[in-house]
């Protein structure tokens, strides 16, 4: 079994950055691909950012392509999320994933077979 870990979130200016973390423990993920999700109240789960399993490769959204960096540490067993220039829109409960699957690359949510509870990001306008 995997435990994802969420942590970093807060409320922020839009502008603003903050930095997610997810930290793993049980299994190893270090052959995982990993992703993070949002979700807004009243709205389905949202693809973010993807990563392979060396860091080699990453994926992102558009809404957030160029302001968002997905990045692992993999001794450290953890991955992050570091969002710049934040939006309203942004906000969300932001959760991480992992996937064992292949390909490694995968917007969708069903495709990720361990998942964190997530971190609140507020943005103000």
């Amino acid at each position: 079994q995997v435990q994802l870990v969420e942590s970093g979130g807060g409320l922020v200016q839009a502008g603003g950055s903050l930095r997610l973390s997810c930290a793993a423990s049980g299994r190893t993920v270090s052959n995982y691909a990993m992703g993070w999700f949002r979700q807004a109240p009243g709205k389905e789960r949202e693809f973010v950012a993807a990563i392979n399993w060396s860091g080699g490769s990453t994926d992102y959204a558009d809404s957030v392509k160029g302001r968002y960096t997905i990045s692992r540490d993999n001794a450290k067993g953890t991955v992050y999320l570091q969002m710049n220039s934040l939006k309203p829109e942004d906000a969300a409960v932001y959760y991480c994933a992992a996937n064992r699957r292949s390909p490694w690359q995968s917007r969708t949510p069903t495709r990720y077979d361990y998942w964190g509870q997530g971190t609140q990001v507020t943005v103000s306008s």
